[in-house]
């Protein structure tokens, strides 16, 4: 039964959840698109099953380019077109990567790695 309690509490868990559900990634060198717009700052939330698929996550987890070129567009606001990914600075994709990839591990796992 909903009452205004479990809504209360319900609401509360989303928010959280949500907080821990996107990072802000700060790039080093910023993406310049053909029409001006340039991005300094990517948004990266983390996938869902539907936006794994087709990629192994095995390659996801190793940063594999492929996979990673494969996701981005698919987590990343501004959405990162094919274009911007592979223009990309090699350390800015990494981080990119890196931080796909830390949204697959487990709260247990992500606990048991050094601060």
């Amino acid at each position: 039964m909903n009452t205004p309690e479990t809504q209360a509490t319900s609401t509360a868990t989303l928010v959280d959840n949500a907080s821990s559900n996107t990072s802000t990634i700060k790039l080093d060198t910023p993406i310049i698109r053909p029409s001006g717009q340039t991005i300094t700052e990517v948004v990266v939330r983390k996938p869902l099953a539907g936006a794994l698929k087709t990629v192994a996550l095995a390659d996801l987890l190793s940063c594999k380019y492929e996979a990673v070129a494969t996701v981005l567009p698919r987590v990343t606001t501004p959405m990162l077109h094919k274009q911007d990914v592979e223009a990309m600075d090699p350390a800015d994709f990494f981080k990119l990567g890196s931080e796909v990839a830390g949204f697959l591990l487990s709260k247990e796992l992500k606990a048991s790695l050094p601060a």
